[in-house]
C-alpha cells in the first residue's frame, strides 16, 4: 500500500452489509474503492463464529442478497460452513477480490474538513477516502462479562465467538455462561462430549422449535432451472414474517398464543416441574430474541447437564460461585455473553468535524439519520446502523435497503460536483429518532417486561427498527438532501499529490 493511497470509497468490513456495499458500488460504476478486512477472509460474523452447532435462525432463502440467490442451499436453515461457503461465493462472482484487503484493520479514522476526505489508518498503512462505508456489524467484538477472580481460573477460557477448536472437551466439566442465541446451540452440541455441564442462566429464553430439514434434490433442481421458484420461496417467507411483525410492533397482547406454543415445545422434553419452573421466562414472548432449537430442552433434560439459574458472580480457583451461592468445580468455561451492540467499538475510531469521536457524540445512546448518517461525521455512512435491527426477520433486508440508501447518496454528490460533502442535519437526525422512538414505546420490545441486548445504557431501546421492513425500504429509497447540510472544499483537490502521499 502507498503511504497515502487516495480512493473514492471505503468500506469497513467483509461480511453481508460489507460485500453488498461493494457489490453495489460496483453496479452504480464505481469501482474505485477498498474494502478493509481486519481478519484474514471474508465472512464477518459467519468467519468469526465457528463454534459447535452455529447456524442461522432465519431460513436460507431469507438470509441471502435478493441480487444473489442460492438455488443450492442444502437445509431451510443454513449451517455456518454454508453461510461463510455463500459469502465466499459472492465475493468470487461478482469480481470483489481485487478490491479485498485483508489483515487491515483500521485503528483510526479522522475527518478533514479542509480537503473534505476520511484520512484513515490501518494496520496494513495508511489511506484516505471521499466516503467511508461502515460495516463493521453488531455482532463483530464479543462481550465478556468481568467476574471477580476469573484472572485466577487455571482452566480454560473462551467465548463462543473465538471458540478454541484445539481444546478437547471430551470427558471435562464445562461451564457454560448465558442463554442466548449462541448458547442455545452450542449446549445440545457439547452435552454428549462433557462429563458434566452446568448451565448459568440469568434470565431464560423463549425457546420455539426449529423446523429444520434437508432441502431436496427434487426442490433444488426446481430453483436452478426455474429461477422464479426461488424468488417465490423467498417471497413467501418474507410475507409471513412481515405479517407477523404487526404483533411486535403493534399488538403485543396477542403474543399469548405464541407462548402456549413455546411452553408445549418446552413440556415436551421437560417432564421435571423444578426445571422447568426455572426454564420458564416471566416476560412476553418476542420481548428478548426468540430463539429457535429442537435440541436444546432434550439437552438439558440429560444426567449429565446441571442447570443454575442465577448469574455467575464469582470464581475462587477451579470453583464457579453463582449469584444465589451454588458453586460448580469445572475445567473450563465458555463465554455465550453476547457482543457489543449499543456501544459499537468502532466509534471509537472515528473523529468527526468537531473533533470528537462517534462514541462521545453517542454518549447518550446511538442515533442517525434513517440508521445510516450521524451528525458532524459528513460522508460516513454505517450499514446496520442504529435502529435497523430485527426481531423477527431477515437482517439482509434491512442491509439492502440501507444499500439503496448508499447509493442514492453516491449518486446526489456525483450530482453536487467537485469536492463536496454531505453532513446530516442534527434537527434531521433528532426528527428521525424522536419518530422512531415514539413507535417504539408500544412494541413488545419495550413493553415487554424485560431486559434485553436490544437496550442500551440508558434503557433506550437503540437497535430495533419498530415497523416493516417494507417501510424502512421505503423510508431509505432515496437521500432527502433537505436533510443534509452540503459542504464545500477550501483547498486544492485532494487528488493532486503532495509530498507525503508519494509510494515509499
Amino acid at each position: 500500500m502507498t503511504e497515502h493511497e487516495h480512493v473514492r470509497v471505503a468500506v469497513i468490513g467483509s461480511g453481508f452489509g460489507g460485500l453488498g456495499a461493494a457489490v453495489r458500488l460496483r453496479r452504480e460504476g464505481v469501482t474505485d474503492f477498498v474494502v478493509l478486512e481486519r481478519a484474514g477472509s471474508v465472512g464477518g460474523t459467519w468467519r468469526d463464529n465457528s463454534y459447535p452447532g452455529c447456524a442461522c435462525d432465519v431460513p436460507s432463502h431469507l438470509y441471502s442478497f435478493s441480487f444473489a440467490p442460492n438455488p443450492d442451499w442444502p437445509r431451510t436453515f443454513s449451517g455456518q460452513e454454508h453461510i461463510r461457503a455463500y459469502l465466499e461465493h459472492v465475493a468470487d462472482v461478482f469480481r470483489l477480490r481485487p478490491h479485498l484487503r485483508f489483515d487491515s484493520e483500521v485503528k483510526m479514522m479522522t475527518w478533514d474538513a479542509d480537503r473534505l476526505r476520511w484520512d484513515i489508518e490501518t494496520s496494513s498503512g495508511r489511506l484516505s477516502a471521499d466516503v467511508v462505508v461502515s460495516a463493521t456489524g453488531p455482532l463483530s467484538d464479543p462481550k465478556t462479562p468481568d467476574i471477580p477472580g476469573l484472572d485466577s481460573f487455571p482452566g480454560k477460557v473462551f467465548h463462543s465467538a473465538r471458540w478454541d477448536h484445539d481444546y478437547d472437551l471430551r470427558g471435562k466439566r464445562v461451564a457454560m455462561v448465558g442463554t442466548g442465541a449462541s448458547a442455545i446451540q452450542i449446549v445440545p452440541a457439547i452435552q454428549p462430549l462433557a462429563e458434566k455441564l452446568t448451565l448459568f442462566q440469568r434470565t431464560p429464553p423463549w425457546v420455539m422449535p426449529r423446523v429444520d430439514r434437508p432441502i431436496t434434490g427434487f426442490e433444488r433442481r426446481l430453483h436452478q432451472q426455474l429461477p422464479f421458484t426461488t424468488h417465490a420461496r423467498r417471497g413467501l417467507l418474507w410475507g409471513i414474517r412481515e405479517l407477523q411483525v404487526q404483533a411486535f410492533t403493534k399488538r403485543p397482547g396477542e403474543l399469548g398464543l405464541v407462548e402456549k406454543l413455546a411452553k408445549g415445545n418446552m413440556a415436551r422434553a421437560i417432564k421435571d416441574p423444578a426445571l422447568r419452573a426455572k426454564l420458564t421466562p416471566d416476560y412476553r414472548i418476542g420481548c428478548k430474541r426468540i430463539l429457535l432449537s429442537s435440541e436444546y430442552y432434550p439437552a438439558l433434560a440429560r444426567p449429565n447437564v446441571d442447570l443454575v439459574a442465577s448469574g455467575l458472580s464469582e470464581v475462587r480457583g477451579s470453583t464457579l460461585v453463582a449469584a444465589d451461592g451454588s458453586e460448580a468445580e469445572v475445567d473450563a468455561i465458555i463465554f455465550g455473553t453476547g457482543f457489543h451492540v449499543t456501544d459499537m467499538p468502532i466509534a471509537d475510531r472515528v473523529v468527526g468535524a468537531d473533533g470528537r469521536t462517534l462514541a462521545e457524540a453517542w454518549k447518550g445512546g446511538m442515533e442517525a439519520l434513517r440508521g445510516a448518517s450521524a451528525a458532524g461525521f459528513p460522508n460516513w455512512m454505517t450499514i446496520i446502523g442504529p435502529n435497523t435491527g430485527l426481531g423477527n426477520s431477515s437482517m439482509i433486508l434491512m442491509i439492502e435497503s440501507q444499500l439503496n440508501y448508499l447509493a442514492d447518496f453516491v449518486r446526489q454528490l456525483d450530482v453536487l460536483g467537485g469536492r463536496a460533502a454531505l453532513d446530516a442535519r442534527p434537527s434531521a437526525v433528532h426528527a428521525w429518532n424522536l419518530r422512531v422512538q415514539e413507535r417504539m414505546k408500544r412494541t413488545v420490545w419495550n413493553t415487554g417486561g424485560c431486559t434485553s441486548w436490544y437496550l442500551d445504557a440508558g434503557g433506550r431501546n437503540t437497535t430495533i427498527w419498530p415497523g416493516t421492513t417494507t417501510e424502512f425500504r421505503r423510508a431509505t429509497r432515496r437521500v432527502d438532501l433537505a436533510e443534509y447540510e452540503v459542504l464545500r472544499s477550501k483547498a486544492p483537490e485532494a487528488s493532486e499529490a503532495t509530498e507525503e502521499e508519494v509510494n515509499v
